[in-house]
């Protein structure tokens, strides 16, 4: 019998990440791969990556140096790199890098094993017309307590040990559906789901602006089970930028929408999107975006150099300098992480709720995730998978939390 083909995927950063990796495995397993925790035994190594994390390229291309010795040694295996860095950088990534096979954009990570099977260098960062979850095999049986999932789908998978979910979806608070007693919106759907007995919480992404009626942003004052988390993506901070690249509102309706959101539930924690370099990007255009970061105040937020797509009317007009862009993305990340850093550093000394995802490193020690999603370390050698406990937080560290758990 064939020896099946081994699979290791890198997971960086975020909870969409975490969900497209999965899907990932999912999809090469249907090509007959199977996941191995060590890249020097695979036939394929995926690194997933995020522009959430400090430094995101630095550690992708630090990553790749690390693996030349294995493909000089196997020419054969195959290496890809998936997810935003490869979004925003994916020509320049097989350029310094020509041991990379596959490029694949967070958006496109669904024709993963058709470019596996093309062979030769591969890029797809396009934004396709279909939506990926129409082409993804049925997910398997879900492990551990959270677990990730497309409105598309719907729900049958609490029964199977799992006490938080994350509902996706393209613009996923635009959502509607037809459900009992008619037409069901996020809120009406978020509402349902928190009567679900052993559904302790509930998450959503990705969001837009537009798209956040009332009742949703009333949910997030009414419904315990909804966590202080919201992703909501506003890309700049400059009308006139957000007027070419077809967002639909401006500056001062995100800031007034915002003021509601803190209004039905002051705790809560935003992240966001922005893209530095659109073409025609002025000083003061970058100056607003830097504004608004400044007034809304961030807990993360994912941060991208503009990349061009054909076909689009952006694509046919000047690019920002590269060096002006790169230099405006440095200054906007480093704004981020001080925001970031300084929302982990306020949790110092607060109890909070932690749902344990697995073991930690350290002898004893469990991981998981607060209600705000900031990842938690505890020592607590009696703690469990799936266990919801209270903890106090003693300190912070660059992306994480350590915390003492609470009789």
């Amino acid at each position: 019998m064939t020896e099946p083909k081994k699979l290791f995927i890198k997971t960086y950063g975020c909870q969409m990440n975490v969900y497209d990796s999965e899907r990932m495995a999912e999809a090469m397993g249907a090509e007959g791969y199977v996941l191995t925790e060590a890249a020097e035994e695979a036939d394929m190594v995926l690194l997933n990556t995020c522009h959430i994390r400090e430094k995101a390229s630095e550690k992708l291309y630090s990553d790749l140096g690390r693996l030349r010795p294995l493909k000089e040694a196997r020419p054969d295996l195959k290496i890809g790199v998936a997810g935003c860095v490869a979004q925003a950088e994916g020509e320049e990534i097989q350029r310094r890098m020509p041991l990379v096979d596959i490029v694949v954009g967070p958006q496109a990570y669904h024709r993963l094993p058709q470019l596996a099977r093309a062979g030769g260098k591969q890029v797809d960062t396009d934004f396709p017309e279909e939506d990926k979850f129409d082409h993804l095999p049925e997910r398997k049986a879900l492990r551990g307590p959270t677990a990730f999932l497309t409105v598309q789908e719907g729900c049958d998978k609490v029964s199977r040990g799992v006490r938080e979910i994350t509902l996706l979806g393209q613009n996923v608070n635009g959502y509607h559906g037809a459900g009992e007693g008619g037409d069901w919106t996020l809120g009406r759907l978020i509402r349902a789901l928190a009567k679900i007995e052993g559904l302790d919480r509930i998450r959503y992404t990705t969001s837009h602006p537009n798209d956040m009626d009332d009742d949703l942003i009333a949910a997030h004052g009414d419904v315990a089970q909804l966590m202080p988390y919201l992703h909501l993506p506003v890309q700049s901070g400059s009308d006139r930028i957000l007027k070419a690249m077809n967002r639909k509102h401006t500056r001062e309706q995100y800031f007034r929408l915002v003021e509601r959101i803190r209004a039905a539930r002051p705790d809560i924690l935003l992240s966001s999107d922005f893209i530095v370099g659109f073409p025609g990007e002025t000083d003061q255009d970058f100056a607003d975006t830097m504004d608004l970061i400044r007034q809304v105040g961030f807990g993360a937020a994912f941060s991208f150099k503009y990349s061009a797509r054909p076909g689009t009317p952006a694509a046919e007009k000047a690019p920002v300098a590269a060096d002006v862009a790169d230099a405006r993305l440095q200054e906007l990340q480093a704004l981020i992480l001080e925001q970031q850093r300084a929302a982990q550093v306020a949790m110092v000394g607060r109890e909070v709720a932690v749902l344990y995802e697995k073991p930690g490193r350290l002898p004893g020690q469990m991981v998981g995730k607060s209600d705000h999603l900031h990842a938690v370390h505890v020592q607590d050698p009696a703690g469990k998978v799936g266990e919801l406990v209270r903890v106090r937080v003693t300190a912070s560290a660059p992306n994480s939390l350590a915390a003492e758990r609470l009789d």
